[in-house]
């Protein structure tokens, strides 16, 4: 298990003045820059506050739900008003207007070199900065990609000077984004040992690179940075088993070299608790995420085709014959889960569809809760709502799909593009592509990005800069077709075209951006409001 959130979490008790709103944050030398910065382990401490809640296993898993993949069917968790186009700037559904690490990163940077040379190594020094700089970077790059404009600081401010910023134009702060981890890469080491594993790599500040320059169109430094990744000091390739590599004993195996940065929990300690609401009812879980028939009709069957144009496709038994990360990600009717059938069509069934805690779409999601009892007073976890497992942020099957989708933007070397789409496919003993023209690779790709990375937290961001989300965010939300599950055999009968509709949802141009949170214009009236809102 790696061991970083030792120290993150008693610096992040230490940092607890570093509130959720940026406007109202406490200055942050105000308690300890009197004591701090004496010694190595003074510095460590601060820099493992930042790394406290710089990314949330919940918004990889809940953000789905903002997108064509998922059905969140609780009103009070608002991803269903965002999804349906309701947000609003005094109900935003989903908020992510938060300052607080980069706050906490301004502030370690504006005083780490307090810290006499004579305590701390320079090089050891450049590092600290360098994972700083990542924490700060990935969240302004999560910030920009849903405001667009947002204000820009770098060095840790005072509530009156928070409350006058205006908004930086989104193409300044990309253009940082990238040059801060174009310099502090090499700064970082390709691996970490003993407790240090956890903290950022090289590869993460090339992997993040790679995905800002490939959603801001930035097609030829994309190839150049995910070939760097591709190439020594550097050794990613995919894991074996699809299933497995979202169990917790093989996110941290060190025979895992897929999985390029991932957020860490600790049991009893920073324990994770999202698993929850994946689970099905009857296992105790809420369902809150929800895969969408969309997402299940997105899975290709064995031949490549898709489901409109196989000839072993089967409307009557719609789950044969299909890409095996069908099984592996979603649990759907029918499926031997935990060694038993489920069944959410029968309307006595613990998991019907519908009811309290169940999925409303007949589907749950199978990714990270394969097994359930990985958490099951093991290494793991006392049960899966206090876990140690980790949720996985960059991996390298994004980095092949990101060079692939480049390369086709750009349309060149479309074989090579080809060759890293179907390496993906490979693993899942999918056949390679047909389609050699870019316009035939660019629908492979954007289905392989679906299907590969579903219930990754992604698809939103995709469905943004591909500008498709009049096409698939506009309509009614469908789950399963009704009929009935043997549970003995798990044999299906199903009506075709019997789709249950789950909620409605219309798309309207505003929403390719998150509204600026009423309560942030009102105290800072320097800042304007998305157009739309």
């Amino acid at each position: 298990m790696k061991s970083i959130y030792f120290i993150i979490l008693s610096a992040a008790i230490a940092l607890s003045g570093c509130n959720n709103s940026f406007l109202n944050t406490a200055p942050l030398d105000s308690y300890s820059n009197s004591s701090l910065w004496k010694t190595e382990n003074d510095a460590m401490s601060a820099l493992s506050g930042c790394y406290s809640g710089w990314e949330y296993g919940d918004n990889v898993v809940y953000d789905d739900c903002m997108s064509d993949n998922a059905y969140d069917q609780f009103p009070w968790e608002g991803y269903e008003t965002f999804a349906s186009g309701l947000s609003t700037p005094s109900n935003t559904g989903v908020n992510k207007y938060d300052y607080t690490t980069i706050q906490r990163c301004n502030w370690f940077l504006d005083n780490v070199d307090k810290v006499p040379a004579s305590a701390l190594d320079d090089n050891l020094r450049l590092r600290m900065k360098a994972e700083a700089r990542f924490l700060r970077a990935y969240r302004y790059f999560i910030m920009s990609q849903c405001y667009g404009d947002i204000p820009f600081v770098l060095h840790a401010i005072t509530p009156a000077e928070a409350n006058v910023l205006k908004r930086t134009p989104k193409d300044s702060i990309t253009n940082f984004v990238l040059n801060e981890l174009t310099e502090i890469a090499p700064a970082l080491p390709v691996s970490y040992t003993g407790s240090d594993i956890g903290r950022i790599t090289r590869g993460a500040a090339l992997a993040l690179k790679a995905r800002v320059e490939l959603f801001n169109g930035d097609y030829t430094d994309c190839v150049a940075t995910c070939n760097q990744l591709m190439t020594t000091p550097f050794n990613y390739n995919l894991y074996p088993s699809y299933s497995d590599l979202f169990r917790p004993q093989y996110v941290d195996s060190p025979n895992n070299h897929e999985v390029i940065l991932d957020v860490q929990y600790m049991m009893n300690l920073n324990s994770e608790w999202v698993l929850i609401v994946l689970a099905p009812n009857s296992y105790g879980g809420w369902s809150s995420v929800a895969p969408t028939q969309s997402l299940v009709d997105a899975y290709e069957c064995t031949d490549g085709n898709s489901i409109n144009t196989s000839s072993i496709y089967d409307p009557n038994q719609p789950y044969q014959n299909r890409d095996p990360r069908l099984d592996a990600s979603i649990i759907r009717p029918g499926s031997l889960y935990m060694g038993k059938y489920f069944d959410p069509l029968d309307k006595s069934s613990s998991d019907v569809m519908g009811g309290n805690n169940c999925s409303p779409t007949g589907y749950n999601f199978k990714k990270y809760i394969e097994n359930l009892d990985d958490y099951s007073n093991t290494t793991y976890g006392t049960d899966f709502t206090n876990s140690g497992g980790s949720i996985i942020v960059l991996r390298y099957a994004e980095v092949l799909l990101t060079y692939a989708e480049a390369l086709i933007e750009l349309d060149q070397d479309l074989p090579a593009a080809a060759a890293a789409i179907n390496t993906v496919r490979a693993r899942v003993g999918m056949p390679p592509v047909t389609a050699t023209d870019q316009a035939g690779l660019r629908v492979c790709v954007r289905n392989e990005r679906r299907v590969e990375l579903a219930g990754e937290g992604l698809r939103w961001y995709d469905i943004q800069r591909w500008k498709i989300e009049d096409q698939v965010m506009n309509g009614d939300v469908l789950g399963s077709d009704q009929g009935s599950v043997n549970t003995s055999t798990g044999a299906l009968t199903l009506i075709p075209n019997s789709h249950v509709v789950v909620g409605t949802r219309q798309f309207a141009t505003k929403n390719y951006l998150f509204p600026i949170p009423q309560p942030q214009i009102t105290i800072d009236k320097n800042l304007t409001q998305n157009p739309g809102y």
